[in-house]
């Protein structure tokens, strides 16, 4: 029998989503052969399998979710075979991993602890009721179906799911309860066990009905959430890792932000010349955000406190001044928030930088973005002015130690040479974990900044 588990495919990775599985329960599997496609906190990864078999068990359809080291499938497996135990997740990697800090050219991090603790078990998947979970057909729902079967009173095991891997959704059970099958728990009913099953936890990943609490719920009663005509929508790897950072980022960063405005009249004729001449050559247009990025690589070359990280080392917190300029690009998926890596972008030429966020922009769309396209950023720019947003903060992205929030390009009346003209104006903050930036070098960064894009000769040059 081999076990197939979840791997640890980036250096931030805690738990993987099973996107698909290119094999049927069944078929022949060689090994190099791509297994299945997983969905990590960076980008959809295909895995291979590294054995030889056929594929007899698949234990984590395609939609759930697995922490590191749990079985997610079993080859040449026995008929009668039992859910093998999650393994214990391995140590992860190093907080700048050696990858990443190759990237960015710095000094090697140290390990930090894992998060998550060690009895951390999935909180969704049992068997009917009466019977103990691995004896029966494994079911799963969310933590709100459960707590609205637990309030309707409704055994869950008379609930047909309709979601992923036949998990029960909100509207599953508000089927059941309108067409009546919905079987009512009695008086000397167990409870499902999906009912309970964050009050069921003992050591080893097996479970056991104890009097602990009901799982905590920041949601509102199920009624109002009928009411509301409330839609339960599963979140993405991304979505849930970047609510993560984020949340860690405003809690444990110390951050401020400057702001400035740039005139850009001169930057966009620029842009329109090169873009009839890019046109005429049959070549792609560069954009102003592929500006403002070559620019921005400047600038940190120019400032390399700005390009920088706070980090803690074995001797205690230190400042890694990174030797190479890496520019992440934030990119709004529909899958999420993701931000790839420019890797060195001081030293591409404008129509280098458009290529490359072409290219990375395209890959995150199509959920194909690699491991190394997303690790070692040192600066991330963050460009809203597409969507005519004038101004705004971004959060900083740690370990990095700035962001630059860029806005719309606005035509205002000015006083030049005493008379009243239009020009164009950029509003663009930069965010800065203050630990690592003091006022001073946050100001000078963006002074440099708005120099360049004011004379965007210098950038082209």
């Amino acid at each position: 029998m081999i076990e197939i588990r979840m791997p640890r495919l980036s250096d931030t990775m805690e738990e993987g989503t099973i996107t698909s599985w290119t094999t049927t329960i069944g078929s022949a599997v060689t090994a190099g052969d791509v297994l299945v496609e997983i969905e990590t906190d960076k980008a959809v990864m295909e895995q291979e399998a590294f054995e030889s078999g056929t594929l007899t068990h698949v234990l984590v359809p395609a939609g759930g979710t697995a922490r590191i080291g749990e079985v997610i499938a079993v080859l040449d497996g026995p008929d009668d075979l039992e859910t093998p135990a999650p393994a214990p997740a391995p140590a992860p990697a190093p907080s700048g991993s050696s990858a990443a800090e190759g990237l960015r050219g710095d000094a090697p991090g140290d390990d930090a602890p894992d998060s998550r603790p060690d009895d951390a078990a999935p909180d969704d998947v049992d068997g009917p009721p009466g019977r103990a979970p691995g004896d029966g057909p494994r079911l799963t729902s969310s933590p709100l179906v459960r707590r609205l079967a637990r309030e309707h009173g409704v055994d869950l095991s008379s609930v047909r799911g309709t979601g992923p891997g036949g998990r029960i959704v909100r509207r599953d059970l508000e089927a059941a309860l309108d067409d009546g099958t919905a079987r009512q728990l009695s008086d000397d009913t167990s409870p499902h066990p999906l009912a309970d099953a964050d009050q069921r936890r003992t050591a080893g990943g097996s479970s056991a009905q104890t009097t602990a609490p009901a799982e905590p719920t920041s949601r509102s009663a199920g009624a109002a959430d009928l009411a509301r005509g409330s839609v339960e929508h599963p979140t993405t790897a991304a979505q849930r890792i970047s609510a993560e950072r984020l949340t860690q980022s405003t809690s444990t960063v110390p951050q401020f932000s400057v702001t400035a405005t740039a005139d850009v009249t001169d930057l966009v004729a620029l842009r329109s010349t090169m873009v009839a001449e890019l046109v005429a050559a049959g070549r792609a247009k560069v954009s102003m955000n592929d500006l403002v990025v070559r620019a921005s690589a400047l600038a940190l070359r120019a400032h390399p406190d700005v390009n920088s990280s706070y980090e803690v080392g074995p001797a205690g917190p230190v400042l890694l001044r990174h030797a190479r300029v890496n520019v992440g690009v934030a990119v709004a998926t529909e899958h999420g928030l993701v931000v790839p890596v420019v890797r060195d972008a001081d030293t591409l030429p404008v129509s280098g930088v458009h290529d490359a966020v072409a290219g990375l922009a395209a890959a995150a769309h199509a959920r194909r973005l690699t491991v190394e396209q997303m690790q070692g950023g040192t600066f991330t720019v963050s460009n809203l002015g597409m969507l005519g947003v004038e101004h705004f903060r971004a959060i900083v992205n740690p370990p990095e130690a700035a962001i630059l929030a860029v806005g719309a390009v606005r035509h205002e009346p000015a006083v030049a040479g005493g008379e009243v003209v239009v020009r164009a104006r950029m509003s663009l903050t930069v965010s800065v974990d203050h630990r690592a930036v003091d006022g001073a070098g946050a100001a000078a960064f963006l002074q440099t900044l708005v120099g360049l894009l004011e004379r965007p000769w210098a950038i082209v040059g």
